[in-house]
């Protein structure tokens, strides 16, 4: 199934605000600076977790919080 990117519905939505807050506790800061580095300093939030979305929702939280941060500490992406 292609993505352009973009959220499509509730479910992609919550599993992003999942994401990001979840991140955000496991680094001990601000929801907002995880958004920002995501979505905003760069194309993590919209150019893999969404795409990745039925992939990534099947696997465990510890696996999806650190499989983000990899891509973050890969990408040069700090909160």
């Amino acid at each position: 199934m292609s993505n352009d990117g973009k959220i499509r519905n509730a479910v992609e939505l919550e599993f992003s605000v999942f994401c990001i807050e979840n991140i955000a506790r496991r680094l001990n800061v601000n929801a907002e600076r995880v958004y920002e580095a995501l979505a905003e300093k760069s194309d993590i939030l919209y150019g893999y977790i969404v795409p990745e979305y039925e992939v990534l929702h099947t696997q465990s939280k510890d696996y999806i919080m650190d499989d983000i941060l990899e891509v973050m500490k890969e990408r040069g992406v700090e909160v």
